[in-house]
C-alpha cells in the first residue's frame, strides 16, 4: 500500500483526506496512520493536519521499491522492482534472475555496486548512495542481429529524463554515452543471451552519475554528474523512473519495425558527433571524417577525409571528437 499511497499523495495538488485514502485502499484509518508513520520513518516529510489529511511535502533521495513503483508510469517495466543495497553488478544480479524464469519488465537497483563493468570490460564504479545502477530484464521478440539498437534507445530514454527532470540538455556521444557539457554523465551495457535466431533475454545495465561530487583525478577530464552541471542534488528515483517512463515508449516503437527508422533522427538531433569532425579507431587503424549521425540500423555513418562513406558498427570501434572525448 505504501507505494500507491505514495503516488496519491504526490499526484494530489492539496492535502488528502483520511477517509478518501481509507475508501481508495479499502483500509481502516489506523492502516493508513501507519502506513503514513513508516514513511516518515523513513525520511518522508509528510504534513498531517486534522480535518484536512496528508500532504507529501518532501522526499528522501532513496531508491526503494515503494519509491520507484509510486514514480513510474510504465505497463510492464519495473511492475517487478528490486532494490538492493549492495551488489557485485545489477547486470550479473538480473542474469541470474533471466535463467530463473523472471518476466520481461524485471528492474534492479543497488545503492552501492562493487564489480560494476562498462564497455570492453572497464570497470564503473558506483559509489553508496550517490548515483543510479541500474538493469533492466527485456525479453524481445526479434532477431539478435537487431537487439544492439536497444542500447541507443536507452540512452536516448536518459537525455529525456535528464531535460525533463533538470532541464540540463543532454547529448548522446554515439553509440551510447549520454553527455552533459562535454563530460560523460552516463554509461549503458547491453547484453544478451541468444540462440541461434532467437533470443532468450537482454539485459540492459545502465550507470548514472546523478550526486557525485567528485571523481577520482583520472577520469576527471571525461566523467561529469549531474551535481557538477547544477551545484545541487537531484532525486536519483525520479531520474530513474523517468528514464524507463520513457524507454517504455520508444521500446514499442522500435519493436513495430525492429529498427530505428522511426527514431533515427530523434537521436541525431542527440548525438554530439553530428556535424563535427572525428577520429575513428578501428582494429588497429585510426582515421577522421564528418559525420551527420545513424541510419536506421544504429550504424554511424562517416564520410572519411578521403570522401569514402563507411558504416561504423557498435562495440568493433571507438570514435573520439578531434579535440577531446565529444
Amino acid at each position: 500500500m505504501k507505494s500507491e499511497l505514495l503516488k496519491v499523495l504526490r499526484q494530489a495538488d492539496d492535502y488528502v483526506s483520511g477517509q478518501q485514502l481509507c475508501s481508495r485502499f479499502g483500509v481502516s484509518r489506523t492502516a493508513v496512520w501507519k502506513a503514513i508513520r513508516q514513511l516518515q520513518e523513513a525520511g518522508y516529510e509528510i504534513d498531517a493536519v486534522n480535518n484536512r489529511g496528508y500532504r507529501l511535502l518532501s522526499a528522501p533521495d532513496l531508491i526503494t521499491a515503494e519509491e520507484m513503483e509510486s514514480r513510474l508510469h510504465t505497463a510492464f517495466i519495473g511492475q517487478n522492482c528490486i532494490c538492493l543495497d549492495s551488489v557485485d553488478s545489477t547486470n550479473n544480479y538480473v542474469r541470474k534472475l533471466a535463467e530463473d524464469g523472471a518476466a520481461e519488465g524485471t528492474l534492479v537497483f543497488a545503492e552501492e555496486q562493487t564489480g560494476g563493468k562498462g564497455r570492453r570490460g572497464r570497470a564503473w564504479a558506483t559509489p553508496k548512495g550517490k548515483n543510479i545502477a541500474m538493469s533492466l530484464l527485456l525479453r524481445p521478440q526479434i532477431h539478435p542481429a537487431h537487439a544492439p539498437q536497444l542500447t541507443l534507445l536507452m540512452a536516448m530514454a536518459v537525455t529525456e529524463a535528464i531535460r525533463s527532470c533538470t532541464g540540463l540538455e543532454a547529448g548522446i556521444k554515439w553509440p551510447n554515452d549520454v553527455v552533459v557539457n562535454g563530460r560523460k554523465l552516463c554509461g549503458i551495457l547491453t547484453e544478451m543471451n541468444t540462440e541461434v535466431d532467437y533470443i532468450n533475454y537482454v539485459v540492459i545495465g545502465t550507470g548514472i552519475n546523478v550526486n557525485q561530487r567528485d571523481f577520482p583525478e583520472e577520469l576527471r577530464e571525461i566523467a561529469g554528474s549531474l551535481y557538477q552541471n547544477l551545484g545541487r542534488e537531484t532525486s536519483r528515483a525520479a531520474i530513474a523512473a523517468a528514464s524507463m517512463d520513457e524507454l517504455e515508449r520508444l521500446y514499442g516503437i522500435f519493436l513495430q519495425t525492429e529498427d530505428l527508422s522511426a527514431l533515427k533522427d530523434d537521436y541525431n538531433r542527440r548525438c554530439v558527433n553530428r556535424g563535427h569532425g572525428i577520429r575513428v579507431m578501428e582494429r588497429g587503424e585510426a582515421y577522421t571524417g564528418t559525420t551527420e549521425g545513424i541510419n536506421d540500423h544504429g550504424e554511424l555513418v562517416v564520410r572519411r577525409d578521403s570522401g569514402e562513406e563507411v558504416l561504423v558498427y557498435a562495440g568493433e570501434v571507438s570514435v573520439r571528437g578531434l579535440y577531446g572525448y565529444t
